[in-house]
Parts: C-alpha cells; sequence; structure tokens
C-alpha cells in the first residue's frame, strides 16, 4: 500500500520595497542545455510490503533467540507467505508470548512494520489439531525445513499454507508418514513452479508410457532412461501414479522416495537437510 508524505507548505512573505540603483545592462544569457527529464522512481520494497496485519492465520516454522528477551521468529502465513517478525520479550518468563508462539500450534497472528524483519504484536492460539509425537513430529520438522529453504519471503502460497495444514492433520492422525510427504514435496515443488508434468515426456511430448522406464530431467520433465544417466530411473507407472497421487503400489512408493530426495535435494543446491538425514537414519523417508 502507498502513502502519501505531508507537505508543510508556507506562504510566500512579501518583501519591503528597496530603492535600487540603475542596473548595468546585462549580457545576454547563452541558451541552456534542456532539462533531461527525470526517470519515474521505481516503488521501493517498503511501499510493497503492509505496514499492518491483523488476525492472520500462521504457524511458526522457526525461531531463534534475539538480544536478551526477544525472539526472531519464521512465520507461515496464509495471505503473506513466510514473514519475519521480531517478537519483542517473548523470552521474559510471564510473556502472553513465551507459550503462544510453538510449532505445528495453529495461531492468529498481527504484526507491524515496513522492512523485511517486522514487529509481532499479537499471537493468539486458535486449537483445532493434535499435537505431532514421535516419528510425526520429526516429519512435522522437516516439512518446517523444506519451506524455510525453499520458499522466498513475502511469497504468498494459500494453497500450499492448506496443503501444509492437511499435512499435519494426516500427520497427527498417524497416516502413512511416506506417503503423506510424497505428497507435501510434490505440491511444495509445483508451489514454487519447479515442477514439471510427470505425464508427460519432454522429448516426444506425448503421455508417459506406464511400461517404459524413465528418468527425470530436475529442470524440464521426465525422458526415457539412457545407459550414461546419473539420475534415479522410474517406471512410466510410478510418474502416473504420482502425477494423479496413487501410492498405494509398494513400487511407486519407494521408486517415489528416491525420486523426490533426487529433485528436493536438485533445487535446495546442494543446501542439507537435518531432519531428512536423521528420518533417513530412520528408515522413515
Amino acid at each position: 500500500m502507498s502513502s502519501t508524505p505531508d507537505a508543510t507548505l508556507e506562504a510566500p512573505q512579501a518583501a519591503a520595497p528597496v530603492a535600487a540603483a540603475p542596473a548595468a545592462p546585462a549580457a545576454p544569457a547563452a541558451p541552456s542545455a534542456p532539462a533531461t527529464p527525470k526517470r519515474p522512481r521505481a516503488p521501493s520494497r517498503e511501499r510493497t510490503i503492509g505496514t499492518k496485519v491483523a488476525g492472520q492465520p500462521a504457524f511458526v516454522l522457526h525461531s531463534y533467540p534475539y538480544k536478551e528477551t526477544s525472539l526472531i521468529i519464521d512465520l507461515f502465513t496464509r495471505d503473506f507467505g513466510r514473514v519475519a517478525l521480531i517478537a519483542k520479550g517473548a523470552k521474559r518468563p510471564h510473556s502472553q508470548l513465551r507459550g503462544v508462539l510453538q510449532t505445528f500450534q495453529p495461531l492468529s497472528s498481527s504484526w507491524v512494520g515496513k522492512s523485511e524483519l517486522r514487529t509481532l504484536t499479537d499471537a493468539e492460539w486458535v486449537g483445532g489439531m493434535l499435537p505431532l509425537e514421535k516419528t510425526a513430529l520429526l516429519c512435522g520438522f522437516y516439512l518446517n525445513e523444506l519451506l524455510v529453504k525453499l520458499l522466498a519471503r513475502d511469497d504468498a502460497h494459500p494453497a500450499l499454507f492448506d496443503h501444509y495444514v492437511s499435512t499435519l492433520n494426516q500427520l497427527a492422525h498417524n497416516e502413512p508418514a511416506s506417503i503423506v510427504l510424497r505428497k507435501f514435496e510434490r505440491a511444495l515443488l509445483k508451489e514454487t513452479g519447479v515442477a514439471a508434468d510427470l505425464a508427460r515426456c519432454v522429448e516426444t511430448r506425448r503421455a508417459v508410457q506406464a511400461d517404459v522406464t524413465y528418468v527425470v530431467d530436475p529442470e524440464r520433465g521426465p525422458r526415457p532412461e539412457r545407459a550414461a544417466d546419473p539420475w534415479p530411473r522410474v517406471a512410466g507407472k510410478t510418474l502416473l501414479d504420482m502425477e494423479c497421487e496413487n501410492y498405494e503400489d509398494i513400487a511407486t512408493q519407494a521408486q517415489s522416495k528416491q525420486l523426490m530426495r533426487f529433485l528436493v535435494a536438485h533445487h535446495l543446491n546442494g543446501a542439507p537437510l537435518n531432519t531428512r538425514q536423521i528420518l533417513i537414519d530412520l528408515s522413515q523417508l
């Protein structure tokens, strides 16, 4: 939203009459160069970020200490995407924010500020979701790490926010973690614009064939395998199953796990995922 700065206009003051000596004839003025038109100023980033937001659905993705009594928190919000906020005094023993800013708990959040790092003014627990426990809790941290590392700040993804809520609910109700995570990973890559159509071959532009073995070029999409390909090989049936979110087949589950591990690693540009390594060690991912 834009704002118009206040301007104070001063009325010109009348000057007292002063007797002046006759001036010598002035030399003719040199012609002035034509004025260069000013280029319009591009709107600054601060002008594109709202100054006040109230009652925004949100989840805490990550937080870390700031000075002695405060926190910097990464919030995933429905209408503003991932935002960074200072929670002033949140570490104080009697702060109302101390027990509210917990991961995997739905919040109603409010903040003020124009810069990238804004100030949290209120956060209230909304409720209505079961807590995550054991392996489901670790899977939740994996989701949060993906969002922190793959989502740009201040980039709204309301459909992904809803998918995140649904995924947390599925994990809390002990639905198979491997299938729930595959669906979320695929949704995340789609929302960030880097997921290819798995049902169409990039070389022929024809539909993927279930009985053909493919590799997936992370920048383009599937194509038939070649002997020298270093990428994971997957059956056409697996790609078709993934495109329609059907993970009933054991082979689809196994191949989609390897494929998504490869694709996510590619789009992270080599950045490690700590929670994923733990889950791999536990044979759950």
